[in-house]
């Protein structure tokens, strides 16, 4: 290979990779501290934060900055791991249930999985949704930022949006992750997946965003 069909090449390679980064897209609240980034990750892997809960870990698509900032901002979520590992979840009934030493519920829905097309966007700003589904599996879309639009205004304490079926990022659920999503999560939740049963018990809890 001579020298210009080298330089081609590599620039060639440098387009497509340019155009991979465009193709996935912004689904979270980019971090531009790389020394939070990394404390964030050592931080989760470590555990401390589990309180005895070790049935699951967050999810990839989980914003490790941001859950590492806001669990030192709201005490709150210390309790909630602790209630999720003295809880049986399966045996509780459906409905809400207090978190002691709090003032949040939990969230207990025994529901059914259903066609995209069906399923409305959100995000929200006062409240981070924490969601484990217990039972089943959920599929989850993630909104791209630059793609979606806000639909309408803000409505406390909900916003909805358009967005591209192609450019959004969809995940399941496996019953040893859970899935945070803060103000800058557009998500949307209970999507059918490829699995027969779509019937899923999911825990889902309020936790306040602290600024």
């Amino acid at each position: 290979m001579n020298r210009l069909q080298t330089m081609l090449a590599a620039l060639a390679i440098s387009f497509a990779a340019s155009l991979t980064t465009m193709a996935q897209g912004v689904y979270t609240k980019p971090c531009n501290d790389k020394k939070l980034e990394k404390k964030a990750t050592k931080w989760a892997e470590a555990g401390k934060w589990r309180n005895g809960f070790d049935a699951a870990s967050p999810d990839a698509t989980v914003n490790l900055p941001e859950f590492y900032t806001q669990y030192k901002k709201n005490p709150q979520w210390k309790q909630l791991f602790a209630w999720l590992a003295k809880t049986d979840l399966l045996a509780l009934p459906a409905g809400q249930h207090p978190i002691p030493g709090t003032t949040m519920k939990a969230n207990v829905e025994d529901g059914e999985n259903g066609d995209l097309e069906k399923r409305g966007t959100e995000s929200h700003r006062q409240y981070v949704d924490f969601q484990y589904v217990v039972k089943g599996s959920e599929r989850f879309g993630l909104l791209d930022h630059v793609t979606s639009k806000p639909k309408g205004p803000y409505r406390p304490d909900i916003i909805n949006y358009t967005y591209e079926v192609d450019k959004t990022k969809f995940v399941d659920s496996e019953p040893n992750k859970f899935f945070i999503f803060f103000p800058g999560d557009w998500h949307i939740a209970k999507i059918k997946t490829d699995k027969e049963n779509q019937n899923i018990r999911v825990v889902v809890v309020k936790v306040e965003y602290k600024e």
